[in-house]
């Protein structure tokens, strides 16, 4: 029982533990944070074979977790005490007890959540560190999401945490007059998180929903707190409602991904299309369009099937505002198909080709889908040059099936 019960704990309770140490014994202290928590599991793992399973799992790793963390400041005070003054040095840990109750855990990981998106570390270490010590995610799996290898994520998160310790974070909520951009760096990662695993290219994953579970688990704790349950979260998480309905309808059988207009409507989640509704109207409430809200009302037209006019109109206009308040490359793309549906697809081919983005795989797939109403060869060119550019197992299977079906349409 205890090889099934541990992995699982690991995974629900590590990283509670970890930031409520953290904020205990402050950022400066985070390597040791993280081995205490370790080190809890590591004596389940010791224990519980033998011994067996105590009654209440989680209250023990709690209760061991608070004892390894008194022998750790017992030895810290010590060192203070005895020996660091005559090095002139001095460990500033306090010997309060370990408070792991839900309403700390919860405060904690705001707050670290927080400091973890500091702007003295730059986003893709803010990525790292949020999947490891707020999401309990190993330093492979980090790398698989990443498309890199253990060494270059250990030396990420090693200069990350370096510039946290240096620049003195502290591990609590913004004053009222930074929230608003310390805010704003929190969704980007956030929503990064989200998109590591939705669009994930490791392991040949359609999905990673692991990643996607856990940014809606940091959304949630936002959505909890007064200072930070703004109409931008509440967009933001509704976008993720949208996106995560479709989990079941996007994988094949064999794991193979299911474009929109072929997916199964009834494996469409309903309930989690109701709240994302909920949340986007929710979310109407202020001043501010944020490019969360435009993509969360684009996702919301997707619940809807059918072709009709105003679905693609709204589309349309919601990704000519996306691109004017927060223009990428890729959005841009998306709207060429939004347009093909709205003015024809002469129009769309002219628009999407002034983008020359000739190294992207899905540039070229949508060119096809395009082309493949007026031209086919033009359309199986492109699929072609798509299948050598796309990166995973699932994609380059997705482009054959189109090709060999163009080659087989009458």
């Amino acid at each position: 029982m205890e090889q099934q019960l541990i992995p699982h704990l690991f995974r629900a309770e590590y990283h509670k533990i970890v930031t409520v140490l953290c904020r205990h014994l402050g950022i400066e202290h985070l390597d040791e944070a993280e081995d205490i928590a370790a080190e809890t599991f590591l004596s389940a793992l010791e224990s519980w074979p033998y011994k067996g399973v105590p009654p209440n799992p989680i209250a023990w790793l709690y209760a061991v977790a608070k004892n390894k963390t008194r022998n750790f400041q017992n030895r810290s005070q010590t060192y203070s005490h005895r020996i660091a003054p005559e090095l002139k040095g001095d460990m500033n840990v306090t010997e309060t007890d370990l408070d792991l109750t839900d309403q700390n855990i919860k405060d904690s990981q705001l707050q670290m959540l927080f400091a973890l998106c500091h702007p003295s570390i730059p986003v893709e270490s803010q990525i790292g560190l949020s999947l490891r010590i707020l999401c309990g995610f190993g330093i492979e799996e980090i790398a698989n999401g990443f498309l890199t290898g253990k060494d270059v994520i250990n030396k990420r998160l090693f200069r990350a945490k370096e510039k946290l310790r240096e620049a003195k974070v502290q591990i609590e909520m913004p004053s009222e007059s930074a929230m608003t951009q310390r805010l704003e760096t929190v969704l980007t990662t956030i929503y990064l998180v989200f998109n590591e695993g939705y669009y994930s290219e490791s392991n040949d994953e359609v999905i990673r929903e692991s990643f996607c579970h856990e940014a809606m688990r940091l959304i949630r704790l936002l959505l909890d707190n007064d200072s930070t349950n703004q109409p931008e979260v509440n967009a933001l998480y509704a976008l993720m409602c949208f996106h995560a309905s479709r989990f079941k309808a996007r994988k094949g059988q064999n794991g193979d991904m299911i474009l929109h207009a072929d997916q199964n409507e009834s494996l469409w989640d309903v309930e989690l299309i109701s709240q994302g509704a909920d949340y986007l109207n929710r979310a109407s409430t202020g001043s501010k369009l944020s490019k969360y809200h435009l993509e969360a009302g684009i996702a919301y037209w997707h619940t809807k099937k059918e072709d009709t006019k105003e679905k693609w109109d709204s589309i349309l206009q919601l990704y000519n505002k996306l691109l004017i308040i927060s223009y990428s490359p890729v959005a841009a793309l998306n709207r060429t198909f939004a347009l093909s549906k709205v003015k024809g697809v002469t129009i769309a081919i002219e628009e999407a080709e002034k983008l020359k983005l000739s190294d992207n795989h899905f540039y070229h797939v949508l060119l096809a889908e395009l082309y493949s109403l007026i031209n086919r060869r033009k359309a199986v060119d492109h699929l072609m040059t798509a299948s050598t550019l796309a990166k995973t197992k699932s994609d380059k299977e997705l482009i054959q099936k189109k090709i060999q079906l163009l080659k087989t349409r009458d």
